[in-house]
């Protein structure tokens, strides 16, 4: 399964977490932006909730990654084995779980054990090169960079962290994916380059929302709205 996204691009069909009006929100039309992903060649896609990954299931014969982002904890993404349980009943082949160090409510291990027993794989999403490590050692199969920048042990920079990628790609015994803030052709280039397994790319490609806003912040109306704020 993995072998399907070496070298490949990996779409993100994920409406903006802090938008609950945003039209995109809705299953049936993540699974339209996901089969055009596809069809432009995306090896395999991301996608948030069991209603979602049936959907998108429905359409797209690439593996599908689900996570599910849920509960009060700082750790949201898949944060217990009934959510990942419930990711694979939908349809998930890759299940991702946050596995940085931050308070969950399950151990990351259970997650990995749950899901290898029902056949699939764990990717970790992570934001240190130690939580790297030490998801690879708990049994996940591939390790992603996605929380760099949104942990308090990880700086936020504007652009992807290719330092983080670059380290623990040389040093895990897992395919290591690149994800976080991937929105350009040399992004994608020097995570390659950096070592990345695969890449991940989701608003810049999958959010018209977002897209419109950074393009109106250039406009005279929007610097004026910007300005009166």
């Amino acid at each position: 399964m993995l072998d399907l996204l070496r070298g490949g691009l990996v779409v993100s069909c994920q409406p903006l977490p802090d938008e609950p009006h945003d039209p995109m929100r809705d299953s049936y039309a993540q699974s339209l932006i996901a089969t055009s992903a596809v069809a432009g060649g995306a090896v395999a896609i991301r996608c948030n909730g069991p209603a979602d990954v049936t959907a998108i299931r429905a359409k797209v014969r690439q593996p599908v990654i689900g996570l599910w982002k849920d509960g009060s904890f700082p750790v949201r993404i898949t944060p217990t084995p009934l959510h990942a349980t419930a990711l694979l009943d939908a349809g998930a082949d890759i299940v991702a779980a946050d596995a940085t160090d931050r308070v969950r409510p399950a151990p990351f291990a259970d997650i990995v054990a749950v899901v290898h027993a029902a056949g699939g794989l764990v990717l970790a999403d992570v934001s240190t090169e130690r939580e790297a490590y030490t998801a690879a050692d708990a049994g996940a199969d591939a390790v992603a960079t996605t929380l760099s920048g949104y942990t308090s042990a990880s700086p936020l920079s504007d652009g992807p962290d290719l330092d983080l990628l670059e380290r623990v790609a040389a040093r895990s015994h897992v395919p290591v994916i690149a994800e976080g803030r991937y929105r350009t052709h040399d992004d994608l280039r020097r995570a390659f380059a950096a070592g990345a397994h695969a890449v991940v790319v989701g608003n810049a490609i999958t959010s018209p929302l977002h897209l419109t806003r950074h393009l109106v912040a250039a406009t005279p109306r929007g610097v004026e709205e910007d300005e009166g704020n």
